[in-house]
């Protein structure tokens, strides 16, 4: 599993950061956090197949986080896609959806459905789900946390030899978690597997000024991605328009015990980051700042 920071920058692109997206890509499938506008063009610039986007979750309705949908939508239908896109995001994202794909002609050539979140819900996938949570910011919005399901334990080949199974069929079979008869002997996949391993846990805070509500949802997060406008000196300015500073974001993940930071939705004031990275680095000290078209494989340690 991997995350692609496609845009990391603030409400308007530079020449350095586009807007906000990301893309986690788990297997052959794709799922994007935010698509702001020229989130197409990054992805043709990554390796991160756009065709593979199964659902887009979108945190709220201020253009640097949806302005990009149009333009993704049609170039799938482009390129042929049939399989179904969902688009998600708080309380008017369906009549959104509705109302961007009446944007210019074309025919959509596959079925593109927008839905609306309350916090608290949860769209389930293949081994994962995906939970809202509301957000502090200056309109209706949304914070996403990635669960994971947990994985089997590991299997201890040695400890079966020892039980007398010989290597072979059996030894997948018990993986798989079927019993096994060593001559009138039953041997349990709990003989042999070790603990459950816990599932990854991942969460993107959207735009939002610090909140119980994010606080909550971060709690042990093993990958923290939080937005951090601006520094500490501009906290009265990111409170007024519901935006978090560098100093926030780290005393967040140094409270939740996060594993790692990273730092996202960076102003266009900035054309270097060190004084975001130092600030959140002195209080939490595993924060990055990514680069667009970053990528860094998530596993759990």
């Amino acid at each position: 599993m991997d995350l692609t920071f496609l845009g990391t920058g603030g409400s308007v692109p530079t020449t350095k950061r586009n807007t906000m997206s990301i893309a986690l890509r788990r297997g052959s499938e794709v799922l994007l956090f935010d698509c702001g506008e020229g989130t197409q063009r990054q992805l043709m610039s990554s390796s991160v197949s756009f065709m593979r986007i199964t659902r887009i979750f979108i945190t709220h309705h201020h253009g640097d986080h949806f302005l990009g949908l149009p333009g993704l939508i049609q170039s799938m239908n482009f390129y042929g896609r049939t399989a179904v896109l969902e688009i998600y995001g708080p309380e008017g994202t369906a009549d959104l959806v509705t109302r961007l794909l009446g944007l210019g002609t074309f025919d959509l050539q596959y079925q593109v459905h927008g839905m609306d979140l309350a916090p608290g819900q949860t769209v389930a996938g293949e081994g994962y789900r995906i939970t809202a949570f509301g957000t502090a910011h200056t309109t209706p919005s949304l914070g996403f946390a990635f669960h994971e399901e947990d994985r089997p334990g590991r299997f201890d080949p040695q400890r079966a030899l020892d039980l007398g199974i010989k290597e072979g069929p059996n030894f997948s079979r018990l993986v798989h978690g079927e019993s096994v008869m060593v001559g009138e002997e039953r041997v349990t996949p709990e003989e042999v597997m070790g603990p459950p391993r816990k599932g990854l846990n991942i969460v993107y805070s959207g735009d939002s000024s610090p909140c119980q509500e994010m606080r909550d949802a971060s709690q042990g997060a093993d990958v923290l991605i939080h937005e951090a406008t601006v520094t500490s000196d501009l906290s009265e300015k990111a409170k007024e328009y519901g935006h978090s500073t560098s100093k926030d974001a780290a005393v967040l993940a140094k409270d939740v015990d996060a594993k790692v930071l990273y730092l996202v939705h960076i102003s266009g004031r900035y054309d270097e980051v060190e004084p975001l990275l130092l600030e959140a680095q002195g209080i939490f000290p595993n924060t990055i700042i990514p680069s667009d078209l970053d990528t860094f494989i998530v596993r759990k340690e």
